[in-house]
C-alpha cells in the first residue's frame, strides 16, 4: 500500500508550486486531494503490509496442518488396508 506521508509530500509538493495568489486555496487543495486519493485506494481493495504478513503466516500455519491432516490419513488409510488384509 502507498505510504501516506508520501502521498502528503506529494500533496504538499504540488501546494507549495502555486503561484502566490492560489496559495491561500492550498490547503483546501491538499486535504481534498489525499481524501480523493485514498478513496481511490481504498476503491482498489488493498491489504496493508501488517496484514498480509499475518495472513501468510495463517496460510503457512494452514499448509503445515493439511501436511500434518494429510500423512495422518494416509496412515490411517494404510493401516485399514493391513487390516483387511488379514481378515
Amino acid at each position: 500500500m502507498i505510504n501516506p506521508a508520501k502521498i502528503e509530500e506529494i500533496a504538499k509538493q504540488i501546494s507549495s508550486n502555486m503561484p502566490q495568489g492560489v496559495r491561500n486555496l492550498a490547503e483546501t487543495f491538499e486535504t481534498r486531494t489525499k481524501q480523493a486519493i485514498q478513496a481511490k485506494l481504498t476503491e482498489m481493495d488493498f491489504v496493508s503490509r501488517e496484514e498480509f504478513d499475518i495472513q501468510s503466516k495463517v496460510l503457512i500455519r494452514t499448509r503445515e496442518k493439511l501436511t500434518e491432516l494429510e500423512t495422518k490419513v494416509a496412515e490411517l488409510e494404510a493401516k485399514l488396508e493391513q487390516h483387511k488384509s488379514a481378515d
